[in-house]
């Protein structure tokens, strides 16, 4: 193991940025120790890729020290409620990003932004909610990857200000899928999937939430495809979620988000291929799969509180379909929440559904996988869409 990526150095690393050592419950070393263990032993990081590594792990160790010794001090915090979430779960390359961000527009939804969750000591405030110095330093990370990976923005838009997923959250707690989407360790992937008790992330994850809301408040938006795998853990800690499942043939959903890891891995490993990233997300996209239609056929929550949307159906009519979900909320689109909508989605209109990754890359045999995936697609009426 790189000296860089030894635990009791991180750990000594974050306690002295956030000038606390109450890391809560130990649930965190285990998840933890697998990571640094898969970080060394698979992943192949350059020198630029140890240092990513490393200033990830500590910042998530800071930001878990930073939360529990406000909330020790502000004791209140942990009385406050999280009622009824949205929270967007569809597999990733499904069009839960737009709609994420279309969604936010809403005055009335709260969408975690990218700046508060990776900052979010003190909690934001809602006289400077769009003004604090700390919005700068996140853009300014943000914009440094995208310098050192040019493209990486057009693959997966990020902005201080935009909303964040919840796997970013859930690091805090080391059982999160950011840590196998950005690096290449699968013996971690395989225990986070098939293993890991992830209840304690979602408690955490519920901690991280109710600091943000302290001062700014507000009905929670979330979304992460990560909540897929683990619906029981999801709904076990937020039992009157509404949760909005988006539908995509999954042979592309296959290659994109395989493309997609294959150019987030490019920054900490020169050893990265889109195949070998399709070999792993070829069996978790089923995996996922499988589980979603498990949980609800097991009734994890009950039906009403499931919205499916097509992504196709989304894509040629993204507010007929936001007015229908609307409908099924029971809300109503306010005009000027649609204008809002439209003139985001005018500044951030992407890319109609991805060009920059094929089917021939992943070096998969289209027909095993068709044939892996008909019952969900059957199940769902996702049509297929071309394969090349």
């Amino acid at each position: 193991m790189t000296g860089r990526l030894v635990r009791e150095g991180l750990v000594a690393q974050a306690v002295q940025q956030a000038g606390s050592d109450d890391f809560g419950e130990p649930t965190w070393e285990e998840g933890l120790d697998r990571l640094l263990d898969s970080l060394s032993a698979e992943a192949e990081l350059n020198d630029l890729g140890v240092e990513i590594a490393a200033d990830d792990v500590v910042n998530a160790l800071a930001n878990r020290l930073s939360i529990n010794e406000w909330r020790a001090s502000h004791p209140e915090v942990a009385a406050a409620p999280v009622d009824r979430p949205i929270i967007i779960v569809g597999q990733p390359r499904t069009g839960t990003t737009i709609l994420f961000d279309l969604l936010a527009q809403d005055p009335d939804l709260r969408a975690p932004l990218t700046w508060e969750v990776d900052r979010p000591c003190p909690p934001p405030e809602p006289a400077t909610y769009r003004s604090d110095p700390r919005i700068a330093e996140v853009q300014a990370t943000i914009d440094m990857a995208d310098l050192v990976i040019p493209g990486f923005l057009d693959f997966h838009p990020l902005g201080a200000t935009l909303g964040q997923e919840c796997v970013r959250m859930t690091a805090g707690d080391f059982r999160s899928m950011i840590f196998s989407t950005v690096f290449d360790v699968p013996t971690y992937n395989s225990w986070l999937l098939h293993e890991a008790d992830m209840a304690p992330a979602y408690r955490w994850h519920r901690r991280y939430l109710q600091h943000l809301q302290s001062r700014t408040d507000g009905r929670w938006l979330l979304k992460s495809p990560a909540h897929l795998w683990h619906l029981d853990a999801l709904a076990g800690e937020y039992p009157d979620a509404v949760v909005v499942q988006t539908h995509r043939d999954p042979l592309r959903v296959i290659a994109s988000v395989s493309a997609l890891a294959d150019h987030l891995r490019r920054m900490a490993s020169s050893r990265t291929s889109v195949a070998r990233a399709a070999a792993q997300y070829s069996e978790d996209i089923v995996l996922g799969l499988q589980r979603g239609m498990d949980a609800r056929d097991r009734g994890v929550l009950v039906p009403d509180r499931w919205v499916d949307i097509q992504y196709g159906e989304f894509l040629a009519d993204p507010f007929g379909t936001i007015r229908r979900l609307y409908t099924r909320l029971g809300r109503d689109l306010d005009p000027s929440v649609e204008q809002a909508m439209r003139r985001f989605l005018a500044a951030h209109p992407g890319d109609g559904g991805g060009s920059r990754y094929s089917w021939a890359d992943t070096g998969l045999d289209a027909t095993h996988w068709r044939e892996r995936v008909a019952p969900y697609q059957q199940r769902y009426g996702v049509p297929d869409e071309p394969v090349e």
